[in-house]
């Protein structure tokens, strides 16, 4: 039995079926786990998520920002962007039956006897491992309960951009979600800025920002995320990992073996 773990899909099925025939994946055996955005941009986001949901005892994800949007567009609180490319998606009858699976998937993940964590942006560097369980857990809950739609409605925007212990309410479960799923930049006040995108080793970022995992205290636990292209894997560091390399955007997919701590890559798919 073998553990992965790939970057964000979005959209781009074509890829991840190539990948997991390249390492003869099993869904019987093996297991597979995404860092978020199983949607859109890509050609088949119906497909990529018919095939988590078919699959769901074996094939897992965390949540992606894109994945709460599409929740939101399911719902009717969002508008679909047509950049995601979600048409074939939204008319599919299985529609709402896949809402009903990603309201339940979690925002941090840990795979026991691996010492890895797996979060879609990162973790929030002045949360404990532990204490950000526990806030993920606090918005897991909400996902699931008779609050999900108010939840969905006031979900998105990028205030408060700092975290206080004091936070209640949507703006409690806001930052929560923000900082799993949006964080790239922060201060070393703990303040995001959802406003920068770049490589930090090749672009000229704003000198009071920098990137989240710099200010991630080395451990012995893995933490694998997505969300940056542009940083193509990126990091520096090696106990935090990027897996998002910039499938959608032309460049390729990346799968990680857990064990072996092997990656695996499949180029973008020309004629998509």
């Amino acid at each position: 039995m073998s553990h992965y773990i790939v970057g964000d899909i979005q959209g781009c099925f074509r890829e991840l079926e190539a990948l997991l025939t390249q390492v003869s994946f099993n869904p019987t055996e093996d297991s597979l786990w995404c860092v978020g955005d199983i949607v859109a941009r890509g050609p088949d986001s119906r497909d990529a998520l018919r095939f988590f949901y078919q699959n769901s005892h074996s094939v897992h994800t965390v949540l992606g920002n894109h994945d709460l949007n599409l929740m939101a567009v399911l719902l009717g609180f969002r508008q679909p962007n047509p950049k995601d490319k979600l048409d074939a998606l939204l008319a599919d009858k299985h529609r709402f039956e896949w809402l009903d699976w990603l309201r339940q998937q979690p925002l941090m993940q840990e795979l026991e006897g691996f010492n890895t964590v797996l979060a879609h942006a990162g973790i929030y560097p002045w949360w404990t491992l532990s204490e950000a369980g526990q806030h993920a857990k606090e918005v897991e809950a909400v996902l699931v309960s008779s609050q999900f739609e108010s939840f969905m409605q006031q979900l998105f925007g990028d205030t408060p951009k700092k975290w206080r212990s004091s936070l209640q309410g949507f703006d409690r479960y806001r930052f929560i979600v923000n900082a799993f799923t949006r964080m790239r930049y922060c201060r070393s006040d703990g303040e995001l800025d959802f406003s920068q995108k770049d490589n930090p080793y090749q672009g000229s970022p704003q000198d009071s920002y920098k990137p989240w995992f710099t200010f991630w205290p080395e451990s012995g636990n893995r933490v694998l995320f997505g969300h940056w292209a542009a940083l193509m894997g990126e990091t520096r560091r090696q106990d935090i990992i990027g897996l998002d390399t910039g499938c959608v955007w032309g460049q390729h997919m990346t799968l990680y073996n857990v064990e072996s701590k092997t990656f695996f890559h499949q180029p973008a798919l020309t004629g998509k």
